[in-house]
Parts: structure tokens; C-alpha cells; sequence
């Protein structure tokens, strides 16, 4: 057991390291993992790894999933269904049907049916590496909107794909008409188990007396209970974990009424997902020798330029695709032409932002070794290399290269959208406003008597005056991004010195511990209002 659990251990902390290397040198850390783990990989003596495609299916990809649907927008996500099921699927369906027929007509030993295994396998972008490399960028809400949307379903639309082909692969038949009909069931009645799902477990929080432990503890069993629900009866776990993961973000409100619950649950979440994230993007680097050494008869230059190909032709596929879906339905559509134009500019992001990741990588190695008779299944150890060589060039290249791309074209907010700090303060407004109200109309007795209601009104008046008047600056400066920023530096100073006297007075031991840690909690409050920051 000891020797099972100290290499895992290790593997842990070598990834946080990293991960701390990746932030002071200002990379996104999937990109980092994956160059580590590959750089580690060439060391002589290095243990081989092996990265097993269930655990990857079964283990990891339900919560990624599910956490994915979890922050995204209902209302922004139904808002650019359009953009999202063409990227989705229409995109995924057409980068299969090219790499189908190139890697045919270019690759020795390709038939059609290994082609769309592998166009099956390469076409969808991942969705952690470009909300990753996005974040903290000048990147419009509409495009991130548009690129979380995609990843949340394209993986569905891949793995039906990749599941088709497969049995083509292995019995040699194959109907488009039927494919096409299987397509909408399973990915129709995935939807349907996950929505069926959500709302047991709807029930569960809302109407049985659960803590914030047990709460918790539940958000992370849901998505494992839709996914192997929905693939036990071959439907789409993918689409099972994203819809119910949409249907119970939607309902949380209703759900968890404590803030002491939606705290836990969101630290928990947030460990979770980092850990989970951080070791598959370097098992992807560190899985490179025993790739290499299954290429048997093909050597590795061949592999590299057939991989490189691969490459060309899903980056192009991409950029060709993006454009039309952006502009061609404003043509035809008054309503649409309402909302901005995204232009040039936003197209070339979102088509740049194409990063493919482990759920390809996993696809790959599930394929069969052998054939229904006995045989070898052709072409495996090549197709599992060309996808490693379009991984890494897609998540390394394009990865590194986005953020500069963002700057040269100087991409801004497309959409009528305010500030996220300007939401803050009219939101906080109107729920002091509302409070107020509240206390006038209901406890105006205890607005007399209780001198606690008496300074709660005070504060509550305070608080309204402050955000009134951050209101009123915003309108009047000309300079309003410049005094944010110095805002935010002020308050983040006078937080710090804050916990700094907080730990004094824990030395001085003036008060409790366990209130100093209230006060710490709420400083961490304070400071997330500022920095809006979710999770790493």
C-alpha cells in the first residue's frame, strides 16, 4: 500500500510546485503541466506512466464537467445557443468529416472508417486550457460565454462520433442515416437523465434536513450518478452531467439557503477541481514515452508530420468555420443583427482559442488493441500519436500565443455590459434599499426599542450613501479603469494591514480564536468583492 500511495503523494506536490513556477512566470498552468510533464518524461530512469482511459472517463471527467456547468450562465448560454450548438456540433462534425478524408488521402493505411475515428477524436477543444489561458485577459463576456458553451457539449457530440466509428471500425457497416438517428437518442435521452436526475437531487438538499458537510459531500456524488446512470443505458453521460449540472446551478438559490453551506461548498469544489485539473494536464506530457514506444513500424518523424498535418488542417477547419457562424445569420435574421457585431476580431479569438486536452487524449487510448477477430486493430499506436502531437501543438502553440494575440488586435467589450465593480454597487443598493423597507414595515416597534436594529439601520443608510456615491464618480470620472485600479490597490492594502493586526490580536490573545477566524473569513469576503476572483 505504501509504495501504491508515496508515488501518487509525490506526483501531488511535484504538480503543486509546478503549478507555483507557472504563476510566477505569468504561463497558464495547463500549458506549464503539460511541457513539465513532458520535459520530466525525457529524464533517464523516470518511471513510465500509463494513463488509464477510465479513470479518466470515469473519474475525472463527470466533476470537470459538472463544475464547468455549474458557473455558467443559464441566461448566457440560452442567449448564444445558436453560436454554441454550431461550435458544438456543427464544427465538431465537420473537423471530423475533414480530418476523415485527409488523413485517407494523406496517411498510409487510413480507411474512411479510421478517418472519422480520428476526426471523432481530435475535434473537440478542451474547455479548462482556454478558460485557463483567458483568465485575467481583456477578454469580452461574449467570448467567454461562447468558448465555456462549446466545451460544455462538444465532448458529447466527439464521443458519439468517436463511438460510431468504432463500430465501424470493428464490423465493417456502417449507415449515416442510422448514425444520425442515434445520435439525437442518445444525446436527447442523456439530457432527459440528467434533467430526471438533477431533480432527485433537487429534492434531496431542498426538502431533507442536510448539513453543509452532507451538502457538499452531494454536489460531488451528482455528476458521477448522472454520468454512470446515463452510460449504463448507453445514452450520453456527458450530456446527463451538463444538463442536470445547468438545472441544479439554475436552482441553487432554492437549494442552499445558508451562506455557511454555499461557502464549504465552494472551497470544497474549488480544491477538487485544481487537483483534478493540474494532474491531467501533466499526465498528458508524462504519457509521451510510452506513446513513442507503440509506434512500432512507423517511425517518429512520420508520426510528427502526420500529426503536424492533423494539426494544420483542425486549426484551419476552426478559423474557416468561425467566421460564417458569426456573420452569415446576421444576414438572414433582423432580430439577430440587434445584438452587436462581433466583427473581426472576436471570431479570431474564439478560432484561436481551439485547445484540445485529455478528454481527446483518454478517447484515443480506449481504443481496442484487438479486433472482434482476433486481429490487431490497425493504425492504433499511430492514431494515439498523431493525437498527442495535436494536443501539444494546440494547447502549447495556440496557448501561448492567445494572450498576445488579444493584445495586438486589442480586443474590447463587445456588448452593452457594465462594469463588473458598477453591478456590485446597484446591486448592493437595491438589496440595502430593500432591507430597509423590510425593518420600516415590519419590526418598527424594534426600530424604537432595540438599539442592535437601531445601528443596523445606520449601517444599512452607510452603505447606501457609499455605493450611491462610487455610482455618482463613476458617471462624473473620465478616468474611471485608472481610479478603479488605484481603488482596488487601496482596499487590498488596507486588507492586509488589517489581517495583520488581526494576527496581534490573536498574539495579544484579546479575543477568541474562533471569532478572530470570523473576521479573517469576512476580510476574505471583502477582498473577493474587490478582486472577483472565483478560483484558480
Amino acid at each position: 500500500m505504501h509504495e501504491k500511495l508515496l508515488p501518487i503523494l509525490a506526483l501531488l506536490i511535484l504538480v503543486l510546485l509546478l503549478v507555483m513556477v507557472a504563476q510566477r512566470i505569468k504561463v497558464a498552468y495547463p500549458i506549464f503541466l503539460v511541457i513539465a510533464g513532458l520535459g520530466i518524461s525525457l529524464i533517464p530512469g523516470v518511471p513510465v506512466l500509463k494513463l488509464d482511459p477510465e479513470i479518466v472517463f470515469m473519474i475525472f471527467l463527470p466533476p470537470l464537467l459538472y463544475e464547468a456547468a455549474w458557473y455558467t450562465s443559464w441566461n448566457d448560454f440560452w442567449k448564444w445557443k445558436r453560436t454554441i450548438a454550431l461550435l458544438a456540433f456543427g464544427l465538431v462534425f465537420l473537423t471530423s468529416i475533414v480530418v476523415a478524408y485527409a488523413s485517407q488521402a494523406l496517411i498510409p493505411g487510413f480507411t474512411l472508417a479510421l478517418g472519422f475515428l480520428l476526426g471523432g477524436i481530435v475535434s473537440p477543444p478542451d474547455a479548462v486550457a482556454a478558460t485557463t489561458v483567458l483568465k485575467g485577459l481583456k477578454v469580452p463576456k461574449r467570448t467567454i460565454t461562447m468558448l465555456e458553451g462549446e466545451s460544455l457539449v462538444n465532448d458529447a457530440s466527439s464521443l458519439i462520433i468517436f463511438r460510431f466509428a468504432l463500430a465501424a471500425v470493428l464490423t465493417g457497416a456502417f449507415s449515416m442515416e442510422e448514425a444520425t438517428g442515434q445520435f439525437f437518442i442518445v444525446a436527447g435521452l442523456g439530457i432527459v437523465v440528467g434533467i430526471v436526475g438533477a431533480h432527485v437531487f433537487y429534492v434531496i438538499h431542498r426538502f431533507l434536513p442536510t448539513t453543509p458537510a452532507i451538502d457538499a459531500a452531494l454536489t460531488v456524488i451528482t455528476p458521477y450518478i448522472l454520468f454512470l446512470t446515463a452510460e449504463h443505458f448507453e445514452y450520453s453521460g456527458v450530456m446527463a452531467v451538463v444538463s442536470g449540472g445547468l438545472f441544479m446551478s439554475f436552482r441553487s438559490h432554492e437549494m442552499f439557503k445558508t451562506g455557511n453551506t454555499r461557502v464549504n461548498m465552494v472551497g470544497v469544489w474549488n480544491t477538487l477541481i485544481f487537483v483534478m485539473n493540474a494532474l491531467v494536464f501533466i499526465l498528458i506530457g508524462l504519457e509521451l514515452p510510452d506513446i513513442i514506444q507503440g509506434l512500432g513500424e512507423t517511425s517518429l518523424m512520420e508520426g510528427i508530420k502526420y500529426g503536424l498535418l492533423i494539426s494544420l488542417i483542425v486549426i484551419v477547419v476552426r478559423l474557416l468555420w468561425i467566421y460564417p457562424v458569426a456573420h452569415i445569420p446576421r444576414w438572414v435574421s433582423k432580430k439577430i443583427r440587434q445584438d452587436p457585431t462581433p466583427g473581426w476580431k472576436n471570431p479570431l479569438i474564439i478560432g484561436w482559442a481551439g485547445m484540445r486536452g485529455v478528454v481527446s487524449l483518454a478517447t484515443a487510448l480506449s481504443i481496442p488493441v484487438m479486433m472482434t477477430d482476433g486481429t490487431a486493430f490497425p493504425v492504433r499506436n499511430l492514431i494515439i500519436f498523431i493525437t498527442f502531437v495535436v494536443i501539444f501543438i494546440t494547447l502549447v502553440f495556440q496557448g501561448l500565443t492567445l494572450p498576445l494575440l488579444i493584445k495586438l488586435v486589442n480586443l474590447g467589450e463587445i456588448d452593452p455590459i457594465k462594469p463588473a465593480h458598477e453591478q456590485q454597487a446597484r446591486i448592493r443598493v437595491e438589496l440595502d434599499t430593500l432591507a430597509l423597507e423590510r425593518i420600516g414595515e415590519k419590526y418598527p416597534s424594534s426600530l424604537e426599542t432595540n438599539g442592535l436594529v437601531q445601528n443596523l439601520k445606520k449601517s444599512l443608510e452607510n452603505s447606501i450613501r457609499v455605493n450611491q456615491n462610487h455610482l455618482d464618480s463613476l458617471e462624473l470620472s473620465a478616468n474611471r479603469q485608472d481610479n478603479l485600479k488605484e481603488y482596488r490597490e487601496i482596499m487590498l492594502d488596507i486588507f492586509e494591514q488589517q489581517r495583520k493586526e488581526l494576527f496581534k490580536m490573536k498574539k495579544q490573545k484579546l479575543f477568541s480564536d474562533e471569532e478572530i477566524r470570523k473576521a479573517e473569513s469576512q476580510l476574505d469576503l471583502n477582498e473577493l468583492k474587490i478582486t472577483g476572483t472565483k478560483h484558480l
